[in-house]
């Protein structure tokens, strides 16, 4: 299965609040193996925009550590698939874990 993810960074690593990011690691995959990996900056934060920014790029999934409902609702309007309550790790682990199904989730350290 190809996927495409967008991890937020902050420091090179998951940052804990989504729309705060730096910048994105958007990392492409083929069934268990990585086919691609780049590193993007996002347009300046505006309410809704990364959502349709990073579905125009064909993501299919984000991994977050924190994310607001309304932002998660805007991913799946978009048919991506989020991952929230994340612990910071590298973009390539957190990649790995999620295809083979192993990406641990906790609580969303978002409440808005």
């Amino acid at each position: 299965m190809k996927r495409k993810i967008a991890i937020p960074l902050e420091n090179g690593v998951l940052c804990q609040h989504f729309g705060h990011c730096t910048q994105f690691s958007v990392i492409e995959t083929d069934d268990n193996t990585i086919t691609g990996h780049i590193k993007v900056t996002p347009p300046p934060h505006e309410p809704g925009l990364l959502p349709s920014w990073l579905a125009k790029m064909g993501v299919t999934n984000v991994i977050a550590g924190g994310m607001g409902k309304h932002a998660i609702d805007l991913f799946g309007q978009n048919k991506i698939d989020v991952c929230t309550g994340v612990q910071p790790k590298a973009p390539e682990e957190l990649a790995m874990e999620l295809i083979k199904g192993e990406l641990k989730q906790g609580n969303n350290s978002c409440d808005h």
